[in-house]
């Protein structure tokens, strides 16, 4: 660990210094971004992340816009400088409710405002918002036309390639199997009416939402992707940014894709495995000065923000579970799993846990045989 700290103010200094593109503009930069992810994509979690990159598109976690508007803005609303660039996804379909809850963001500083049209739980589509808006493009216009009305900001609409109802697991499976003309004419319709409205660019997830019977895990992994199904859309909108989203999990995957769409944007790859994000770096932005920091650098950086976290009340654990990914897929990766999720939760635990960590982490990888 020798060198460490200077390596981290290093990467301390390099963070502050990387572009917020698109502030108080109409666009913004989508080449690689995370995906909005609820209960995981918390203000810890982005702090985690920008050490990955300094051009990376953050998301929030889903925020409904009557919690905006009622709610403890400062819990729901409150980042780090350093996450920027960094986005904020409502959720909500009343055009003057998600008008007000945009300019409120706006004011708190985000750099642009998401319309969830994708999320297909059973708790998202009872409040009337998430995918079950893809069946109402009209409203949907309306809501994006609101807030593009009272904002500066980008307006960005994310979304499914399509949505459908069924009453168990096998009507899912028989619906999601196929995708006809029908499916696509619904698709650009409704991205029409909200690109008319408005939204400047589209997130697509390439699957299907199905309503009702699956789980959210099951839609996000049983429903077949369609990059095809998004390569078309593109095609037929071709003036508008399309960011690609589902099943990207390699550095090589997002690089053939990248091929033909404006962004990529991973979701729990990113969360498990964060090192995606500085490989991603390195291929979409090959200039940059920006040099990929060392895992122990990070550490060092998550223990400096966890102790000033610590010190205005935030618990080690909430802060440290967002960072077990960190030594993923290297030898040392299951004891500083282990260390940093058992440490945070003893009553002595203090932000040294990550630096303690990391350093047994090293030890294993230092220690690894050579290759054959």
């Amino acid at each position: 660990m020798h060198g460490v700290p200077a390596e981290a103010a290093r990467v301390e200094s390099a963070i502050k210094t990387g572009t917020s593109l698109g502030i108080g503009s109409d666009s913004m930069e989508h080449r690689v971004s995370v995906a909005p992810m609820m209960d995981w994509t918390d203000r810890h979690c982005r702090y985690f992340l920008r050490g990955f990159s300094p051009r990376v598109l953050l998301y929030t976690e889903m925020i409904t816009a009557a919690a905006v508007l009622r709610g403890n803005r400062q819990r729901l609303l409150g980042h780090h400088p350093e996450e920027h660039p960094l986005a904020l996804q409502l959720g909500g379909s009343d055009p003057d409710q998600l008008a007000r809850a945009a300019r409120i963001g706006e004011d708190a500083g985000y750099d642009e405002v998401n319309l969830n049209c994708g999320c297909p739980s059973d708790r998202v589509s009872a409040g009337a918002f998430g995918a079950c808006l893809m069946q109402q493009p009209g409203l949907v216009a309306d809501c994006v036309a609101a807030m593009r009305a009272v904002v500066r900001v980008p307006v960005t609409v994310k979304l499914r390639i399509g949505v459908v109802e069924a009453g168990g697991r096998r009507a899912a499976l028989a619906a999601t199997s196929t995708y006809t003309e029908e499916d696509f004419a619904r698709l650009l319709g409704f991205s029409q009416q909200v690109i008319d409205a408005g939204a400047t660019a589209l997130i697509v997830h390439a699957r299907k939402a199905v309503l009702g019977g699956l789980s959210p895990k099951d839609n996000r992994e049983v429903p077949p992707l369609r990059f095809d199904v998004v390569q078309r859309l593109r095609a037929a909108l071709p003036h508008v940014p399309m960011i690609l989203n589902g099943g990207l999990r390699t550095v090589q995957a997002a690089a053939n894709e990248l091929a033909w769409c404006d962004g990529v944007m991973l979701g729990r790859e990113a969360y498990h495995r964060p090192q995606v994000l500085a490989d991603l770096h390195r291929l979409v932005w090959p200039a940059d000065a920006w040099e990929a920091p060392s895992r122990s650098a990070l550490a060092e950086r998550m223990a400096t923000y966890a102790a000033r976290e610590i010190a205005s009340g935030a618990r080690l654990s909430a802060i440290a579970r967002h960072a077990l990914g960190l030594y993923a897929h290297e030898p040392g990766a299951r004891e500083f799993r282990r260390l940093l999720s058992e440490g945070a939760r003893a009553p002595d635990a203090d932000a040294s846990l990550f630096s303690k960590a990391a350093q047994s982490a090293e030890i294993a990888c230092y220690n690894r045989p050579a290759p054959a």
